[in-house]
């Protein structure tokens, strides 16, 4: 197997939590190099050492950087956009610390050009669930089954459909999405499973991500699959404290509500999805992995939310509920 290796710019402060966020897109196996780091060890334990080489000491400190590999395949291809779309919204968020410039670099320096012509031999087209046939937007297939055909161009750097926690959100929605739903989409990426609930009959969808360039992406995506703009709306902010947005999404107007977040994101938000949801609306969240479950469980028993269903692929997990009628 071939690999990929990947370097993330950082800074000493910011290698909790760029580690914490590669934790989270399920990268396991990471390197750090932080020259800062190192000559501070050696200075304060030198009691323990006879001699430290003079030109170590002195040596002028590298730029701090985290570096992982991902498998040159589809799903490591998967693994690096979504390492990427979360190094992004890492950026825009105001963690108090100085996380550097946060640059990611590839061994080979691939260019979009480049990415997307990997994927054009890597990328086909394939099924989720009973009803869903996702393709990227160059290839024609047969369609015998008379699936719900989703479009995707995968040289943007946004998610791609492949990921576990996609598809398993898109399952979801092929179960819960009725003709006159109505949806919302939480931290919603490209856009992608506003879009499907489109697709499969959702009379609108409400769409947000922290990342303003998400606006662009989502729409762009939603063309692609001749989605009506009237019935789909892109918005950017942070719904946990933007009153402004949470007013503008409204109270008790949505059937169904996704987050294909982190589970962190997931517990946040989990006080003000009973305000979205309707009556017996379900609330499908996805992207946790399987160390965070009982987290994820106990922020929806603490919010008026019951688990109705628990479903898992590969290390991650996606956990559906209902808003009880109280809530």
């Amino acid at each position: 197997m071939e690999w990929t290796e990947v370097k993330i710019y950082t800074t000493t402060e910011g290698i909790e939590p760029v580690s914490a966020v590669l934790l989270d897109c399920g990268v396991t196996g990471i390197q750090v190099e932080d020259d800062n780091e190192l000559k501070q060890y050696l200075e304060t334990s030198s009691e323990f050492w006879d001699y430290v080489d003079e030109e170590l000491m002195n040596k002028k400190p590298e730029e701090t950087k985290i570096i992982i590999y991902v498998s040159d395949n589809p799903y490591g291809m998967e693994t690096l956009m979504q390492v990427r779309t979360a190094i992004d919204r890492l950026k825009n968020t105001d963690v108090g610390l100085d996380l550097g410039r946060l640059a990611i670099e590839t061994k080979d320096n691939l260019n979009d050009e480049d990415w997307l012509n990997r994927w054009k031999d890597f990328y086909k087209p394939f099924n989720v669930g009973e009803r869903l046939l996702v393709k990227p937007m160059w290839e024609e297939v047969d369609n015998p089954e008379g699936r719900v055909i989703f479009n995707i161009n995968p040289g943007h750097v946004f998610g791609t459909g492949m990921h576990q926690t996609t598809q398993l959100c898109m399952t979801q929605l092929e179960k819960y999405v009725k003709e006159d739903s109505r949806v919302a989409d939480l931290g919603c990426g490209s856009g992608i499973l506003s879009i499907v609930a489109l697709l499969l009959g959702a009379k609108s969808a409400f769409a947000v991500d922290i990342d303003k360039n998400a606006i662009k992406t989502a729409y762009e995506n939603a063309d692609l699959n001749g989605v009506d703009r009237e019935k789909y709306y892109v918005t950017s902010g942070n719904i946990i404290d933007d009153a402004d947005l949470q007013a503008e999404m409204g109270e008790h107007c949505y059937d169904v509500v996704v987050a294909n977040i982190i589970a962190d994101v997931i517990c946040a938000i989990s006080p003000l999805v009973p305000r979205l949801l309707k009556d017996d609306g379900v609330f499908i969240s996805s992207g946790i992995i399987r160390e965070r479950v009982q987290d994820v469980y106990n922020a929806f028993e603490a919010n008026g939310i019951e688990v109705t269903e628990t479903l898992y692929k590969d290390e991650w997990v996606s956990i559906t509920g209902k808003r009880k009628a109280e809530a």
